[in-house]
């Protein structure tokens, strides 16, 4: 409820108590007045008095409460201002001890259900394509925030920091086990040599004619030929015999793998020479231009996709969140891991952090003066305290008629 609402509430209570209060002033009055008349105005007399009695205590009481009635300094009068230190001490430690311990705290964040409501309403195509186009509205706003060279140099010096504390030999060294253990490194010797022996078919009338050009002007051109056939014969047999499943070749090609395996595993000259190998690729030239090539063209493509009005960037984000939302419907076991997750990093969190809270609502109490805080509190339970005016005139003047009729029987 806002202040102006509160304050048109207080100021129409008061005015019905304060005029209920001059409603017995005149009904005392009249009743005096009329008394000799007739014995029953009496009885009104003593109602209205005492009920006035009661209306201007109670009101006394109120007043007292927020400032000195009719501006005069009685002791133990103006009770919140003068007291406001202490307010927000005790406020701020009364926070803390109920309602910020971590007990209360993840009790009450049990009543949400966090990731089955989140499910749910990204569920909705309208509400899961606002989420995928504020989000894709954000990208030229980065993009052009961002520099390309800042960019290609944040992509190499990324990447070199993310190989920086890796061992790049004993990896390399599990992998080639890996095809080992398989045989797959026979698999590519064999698909290297088809591909080494194909290459040679396909151009033997260029490996002829480089023969014939390389060789001496005074050699018969059948011998020529001849030397030709020879050595492309010799070329064949040599890989079809390094095929051989038992072939002295193989027997080499298997002890110059594991050898290899066994150096880059636990030999640090081979990892030395990885490294750099890779810091050298990494700082070439060529290298960096393709690193920021790939770059403008990531960004080209982003900017014209987020920026067309059917963005396929977003429709595959709306898809994502759609599909993500309905496999989370389908799963309570994953939406009660994500609640229980939830609530207990919301828990830690504000407790751990309910020192701050409770410091800042001292500190705003602190910084009102006495008549914020007095108006402050007032507009929050003034309204309710009137209540209490009026009651207090109705019952005092109960009393009253009461008492009046009590001593009626003693005379």
């Amino acid at each position: 409820m806002r202040e102006s609402e509160q304050q048109a509430g207080l100021t129409r209570m008061r005015l019905i108590a304060t005029g209920l209060l001059v409603a017995m002033a005149v009904l005392f009055v009249a009743a005096r007045v009329l008394e000799p008349r007739h014995a029953a105005f009496a009885f009104v007399a003593a109602f209205a008095e005492a009920a006035m009695v009661g209306a201007i205590a109670d009101w006394f009481a109120v007043t007292a409460l927020f400032r000195h009635p009719l501006g005069l300094p009685i002791p133990h009068t103006a009770i919140i201002p003068t007291n406001k230190e202490k307010i927000g001490e005790n406020l701020g430690n009364f926070l803390e001890t109920n309602f910020m311990s971590y007990d209360v705290v993840h009790a009450e964040l049990v009543r949400i259900d966090f990731a089955g409501s989140a499910a749910h309403w990204l569920a909705q195509p309208a509400n899961s394509r606002a989420v995928a186009d504020q989000a894709v509205s954000a990208v030229p706003v980065l993009l052009r925030m961002i520099d390309d060279k800042d960019a290609a140099g944040f992509l190499r010096e990324a990447l070199s920091g993310a190989l920086q504390d890796v061992k790049l030999a004993p990896i390399l060294s599990q992998v080639l086990s890996v095809l080992v253990a398989g045989r797959q490194h026979h698999v590519l010797l064999e698909r290297l040599l088809g591909l080494i022996s194909s290459a040679l078919e396909a151009h033997r009338p260029y490996i002829r004619q480089k023969v014939h050009e390389h060789s001496p002007r005074w050699l018969p051109r059948a011998i020529d030929e001849k030397f030709y056939e020879r050595l492309m014969e010799g070329v064949q047999n040599t890989l079809e015999e390094i095929q051989g499943e038992d072939s002295e070749w193989r027997v080499r090609f298997q002890a110059a793998t594991e050898e290899l395996i066994e150096n880059l595993a636990h030999s640090p000259e081979y990892e030395e020479k990885l490294r750099s190998l890779l810091e050298s690729s990494l700082n070439h030239p060529l290298f960096r231009t393709y690193v920021g090539q790939v770059w403008e063209d990531v960004r080209d493509r982003l900017l014209a996709d987020a920026e067309s009005d059917d963005s396929q960037l977003s429709a595959h984000l709306q898809s994502a969140l759609q599909a993500f939302s309905r496999a989370l419907e389908r799963n309570p076991a994953i939406q009660q891991r994500i609640n229980d997750w939830l609530r207990t990093f919301a828990a830690e969190t504000i407790v751990s952090k309910r020192e701050l809270i409770i410091a800042l609502v001292r500190r705003v109490i602190r910084s009102w003066d006495a008549d914020t805080i007095a108006r402050k509190f007032e507009l929050h339970v003034g309204r309710d305290l009137q209540y209490i005016r009026i009651n207090g005139t109705i019952v005092g003047g109960l009393v009253g008629l009461a008492l009046h009729c009590v001593s009626l029987l003693f005379t």
